[in-house]
Order: C-alpha cells, then structure tokens, then sequence
C-alpha cells in the first residue's frame, strides 16, 4: 500500500515538474532554452549524492553490526546512484557545449570532482559484485562507499571552494527568479520521490534474489 501511494505522489511530481520546466518557467533570456535542462541536471546531481550518502550509512552499519540489511540497503542504492551520476555527466555536457563552447572541460572542480564520484561508485560495485566470497565483498565495498564518502563535499562545495566557470549555489544566494526557484524545487522534490521508491523496489528485488539463491544451495 504505501509503495502504491509513493509510486502515485512521484507520478504526480513528476508530471508536475515537466509541465514547470517545459510550459511554466519563463526561458532564461541569456542562455536560452538550454537554460531549461539546468532543471533536470540539478536533481540528478542532487540524487548522486544522496545515494551516496545512504551507501555511506549503510557501510558503517554493516561494518558495525554485520547484517546483511545494510549491505543490501547501501548496495542498491550504489546501484542507483551510479545511473544518475551518469544522467548528470551526460545532461551537464549538453548544457556544456552551447554555454562553454566545450562538451567538457578538467578545468571545472564540479565536473571532475562528480566524475571521479562516479569512478568510486562504479569501484565499490566492482569490488561488491566480484569478490570470490559474499562477506569478503561486502566487507571491501563497505570500506570504498566510506572512504569514498570524503568526494561529496568536495563535489557540494565544489563552486564555493575553487573558480570555475560552474554557477554558484544560485539557490542560497537568491540567484533565481520566485518561478525558476519553484520549478526547481518540485524537480527536486520529484526525482527525491523517484528516488525512494525506486530504493524501496530494488531492495525488495535483492532480497527475493538472496532468497532464491538460498533456496537453490539448500535443494541442491
């Protein structure tokens, strides 16, 4: 019942949301309609470091109390986080080319810092998924999703701590119009939504998976 109700309330954001930056929002007037993706790229890099922050917390709990929950939990989430980093990649270098003249550049802290979150993502599924023992594996992917919590804040703070040609956090400096704040927010509060139940799904998946397999080792 409540995965229905949040499946509802996502839907309904967002639809929400794309009738805001597709029809509401006015277009930016310097950098266009271009300017509309920002909507978009905004929440995704928002959800690559949420993600990640659960696949944080679920690291330390696992390490700490050894059940496999938290593995499960800071997993699936490592899984999702890691297709929205790459959706922020990709929608950050079409905005990229018409307002930088570049598809990427190493000069800007936010992308390199957001690509090198995405290599630590893919290095803790990497080290999760081949490791010859279950335990072993959760044990070294609980260690790279700690230790590669140390990223976020650099990629939070990625414009506020070095120059680049990276806006700033336009939403704490009051840098957008009441409607564009607006758009913005029910984004965020839409792909967060997306983004829990989405959690919420995989999790079930992963637990029927290790229940299966359990099954297939106690009948063989």
């Amino acid at each position: 019942m409540k995965r229905k109700v949040l499946l509802w309330l996502s839907l309904a954001l967002m639809m929400a949301s794309l009738y805001l930056v597709f029809i509401y929002v006015p277009t930016e007037k310097e950098m266009g309609i271009i300017q509309r993706i920002f909507y978009l790229m905004v929440p995704m890099g928002w959800l690559a470091l949420l993600a990640f922050l659960i696949v944080f917390i679920g690291s330390i709990l696992y390490l700490v109390k050894r059940t496999s929950k938290w593995d499960t939990l800071a997993y699936c989430s490592a899984e999702i986080g890691i297709v929205f980093t790459t959706l922020t990649l990709i929608t950050g270098s079409i905005w990229a080319k018409p307002v930088w003249g570049v598809w990427w550049t190493w000069d800007e802290p936010r992308l390199t810092s957001t690509l090198i979150l995405w290599f630590i993502y893919l290095a803790y599924l990497i080290v999760r998924s081949f490791a010859i023992e279950e335990s072993r594996g959760a044990v070294f992917a609980a260690i790279v999703g700690i230790v590669g919590f140390v990223d976020l804040p650099i990629v939070a703070l990625a414009t506020t701590l070095w120059r680049g040609m990276h806006p700033g956090p336009l939403i704490f400096q009051g840098g957008l119009a009441p409607s564009m704040l607006l758009t913005l927010l029910v984004s965020i509060s839409a792909f967060t939504s997306l983004y829990i139940l989405l959690l919420i799904q995989r999790v079930s998946m992963k637990n029927d998976e290790m229940e299966l397999s359990t099954l297939k080792r106690l009948s063989s």
